[in-house]
């Protein structure tokens, strides 16, 4: 059924909207995966990030006391052929909004993809592998299993973190981030030891523009591994968790000739200080599963471990 049940409506979200919209998704967190795994920023962010404009690319929806129940928003920050799509409904109670929101998103997906330039225009969408209700809506909207990811974590109450003496010839220090020569080259770091992977490009003006839109970012947690003296590796971190006391790696990148030298395993190493440092409990990352680089075992081997799986759904539009 695509249609709200009667009494009920939509409407755009707005900013004033995050904190309802924030404890939506922690209810629907803790029924998936038993813990909430998201914050205000990441509200905020998923409103403001470029490339989405929430009075038309985003919804929420209304019971027929006027309360918010689902929300559903696009997530395409680079405007390439790809696009991210997340429906958040209220345990139960706003059930009846998951097929309508999602009938209503991916209508103006195939409207953005015509904006953005692209035919076909590829769409993805994330369930974890208990939302049945959520798998069942996407695959009968035409979507296929495309892949799996995890996210990996690792507490950091035992005190102190030290960072073990890396390999022989790697160092790590951090991103020298006010100068423009370095920023470029970690950027390109990213793009380039990404390239054999599912990873989806994003243009060098695209990504600061994305890192300028952050609430914050802390700088002194990016660094550069070097080997022999040589750029190897990048790590950047995210803000994102710092809400819920939590350091994130948004992106680990080694560069090829130096895969399995320990750069990855330093990189993390201090990163997992530097949170530390700060009073962070834990610290995490995501991970595709399929990248054939096998980063999750590296992730295994620094003491991380999967928190939860998700299954990755794919179409065309």
């Amino acid at each position: 059924m695509t249609e709200l049940p009667e009494g009920w409506r939509t409407r755009r979200p707005t900013l004033d909207d995050v904190p309802e919209l924030l404890r939506m998704a922690h209810a629907s967190d803790i029924a998936a995966v038993g813990e909430p795994d998201f914050t205000a920023e990441e509200v905020r962010a998923a409103l403001t990030a470029p490339h989405t404009d929430p009075a038309r690319d985003c919804w929420v929806a209304l019971d027929a006391a006027g309360e918010i129940v689902g929300w559903a928003y696009p997530d395409n920050p680079s405007g390439g052929a790809r696009e991210f799509i997340e429906v958040y409904v209220w345990p139960e109670r706003g059930v009846p909004a998951l097929r309508p929101l999602l009938a209503l998103i991916l209508d103006r997906v195939v409207e953005r993809g015509r904006e953005f330039g692209h035919d076909p225009y590829t769409v993805r969408a994330g369930a974890v592998p208990t939302e049945q209700r959520w798998i069942s809506a996407l695959t009968d909207a035409g979507f296929v299993f495309r892949k799996q990811h995890a996210r990996m974590t690792i507490s950091l109450k035992e005190s102190p973190v030290t960072v073990p003496p890396p390999a022989p010839g790697v160092t790590v220090r951090p991103l020298r981030h006010d100068d423009e020569a370095e920023l470029r080259r970690f950027h390109a770091t990213v793009e380039e030891a990404f390239r054999d992977s599912d990873h989806d490009a994003t243009e060098y003006d695209t990504w600061r523009q994305q890192v300028a839109g952050e609430a914050s970012v802390a700088w002194d947690e990016w660094f550069v591994g070097e080997v022999d003296g040589q750029w190897a590796g990048v790590l950047q971190s995210s803000d994102s968790g710092a809400e819920d006391n939590g350091g994130w790696v948004r992106s680990l990148a080694v560069l090829r000739p130096y895969r399995r030298r320990g750069v990855g395993a330093a990189l993390l190493h201090r990163a997992f200080a530097a949170y530390a440092a700060k009073g962070r409990t834990t610290a995490g990352l995501g991970v595709d599963l399929a990248n054939p680089t096998e980063a999750a075992r590296l992730y295994r081997a620094v003491g991380m471990r999967p928190l939860y799986e998700v299954n990755i759904y794919q179409r065309t539009v």
